[in-house]
């Protein structure tokens, strides 16, 4: 029962820190165009962040969780180092996420977690641990991801520049500054619905591997909700809900270095950029939601960034701060992996 509780634990400390280390990524636009300060803009993000679970439970489900539960396979999860695997995984994205948001890195806390779970996994287990097709497909949307966000941003920035090409622009700054706002909004909930529920898939896998393993009965408060197991996931409500809940107080806890990165380095953006960069990583964090990925916010908002950027020149890129953004997304999974590998061997020992 004591894994149990730490892997509870660890989860929900995950969904804090991945709060205020993604809080970049819905509001860095808003605060870098004045739209909002960034008290302002932190509280609006955590609001929609919290909103994310009730959409998620009587709207669209939790299949994203169902698809980081399949990350490693049953057997590795329900044997007798089932609960150190996926304790040494989370202490590894923890590790990760926090060294990446002290050097004010927009890493993806997706990747870092499903890193540090493969790495434990095979440390424990081999290499046969894996879902290898599950991952696969993760990987791929490191590149697909920000493309897609790239191109939505390109497309939605054309099209809004087309659409008020006759308008003054101090007319056009006024209205994409309260636009800013529903845009911002929507990317938060994306950010909420898409990242909470990695956590939730975790927790889901260590309670059912751990009723498989023992044979034993899980106390009352531990209980699955039968409304939320129809929906694929296997945790009581209250454990959703504090999911979502740490998201959120986490994105109020800031993350201005990160912050400063996204909002400034990649492009100076405008309110109109800002709105276009915002509608076009809402729009494929919906998709990866749909399709079940679990996809990196950080490297969406980055791809719609440059995309909306890239409409003015090329040159308006800062590519030498993007080249450093993508070698740190290459390299989270497998840096994650050998953090995870080690702090199973450490873990283990206990």
């Amino acid at each position: 029962m004591g894994y149990i509780i730490a892997i509870i634990v660890l989860c929900i400390g995950f969904d804090f820190i991945n709060g205020f280390h993604d809080a970049a990524n819905s509001i860095a636009t808003v605060v870098s165009t004045k739209v909002l300060t960034p008290i302002q803009a932190v509280l609006w993000a955590a609001a929609f962040n919290f909103i994310a679970y009730f959409i998620a439970k009587y709207l669209i489900g939790f299949g994203v969780a169902e698809t980081v539960q399949n990350t490693v396979t049953a057997d590795a999860v329900s044997s007798s180092a089932g609960m150190m695997i996926i304790i040494a995984g989370l202490i590894a994205a923890i590790c990760w996420n926090l060294f990446t948001w002290w050097k004010g890195i927009p890493s993806s806390s997706s990747h870092t977690l499903i890193g540090g779970l493969m790495g434990a996994a095979i440390a424990a287990k081999g290499w046969g641990a894996v879902h290898w097709s599950t991952v696969g497909m993760i990987a791929m949307f490191i590149v697909v991801a920000p493309l897609i966000g790239f191109i939505a941003g390109n497309i939605i920035m054309i099209l809004t520049e087309w659409i008020f090409r006759h308008s003054k622009p101090h007319k056009m700054d006024k209205w994409f500054r309260r636009l800013q706002l529903l845009s911002s909004s929507f990317l938060s909930l994306g950010h909420g619905l898409n990242n909470s529920t990695k956590e939730i898939g975790v927790i889901s896998c260590a309670l059912v591997a751990f009723t498989e393993m023992g044979g034993v009965s899980l106390p009352e408060w531990l209980e699955p909700s039968a409304e939320l197991s129809a929906m694929g996931i296997s945790v009581p409500e209250w454990v959703a809900f504090a999911c979502f809940t740490a998201i959120a107080i986490g994105t109020m806890s800031g993350g201005w270095r990160i912050i400063k990165t996204m909002g400034n380095k990649i492009t100076k953006v405008t309110p109109v950029e800002g709105f276009c960069a915002q509608t076009a990583g809402a729009l494929t964090i919906a998709i990866s939601q749909y399709l079940k990925v679990p996809v990196s916010t950080t490297h969406v908002i980055s791809g719609s960034i440059m995309g909306a950027g890239a409409v003015k020149r090329l040159s308006a890129v800062r590519w030498g701060v993007t080249i450093d953004m993508v070698t740190a997304w290459i390299f989270t999974i497998p840096i994650s992996g050998l953090i995870g590998a080690l702090m199973y061997v450490i873990v283990s020992l206990f």
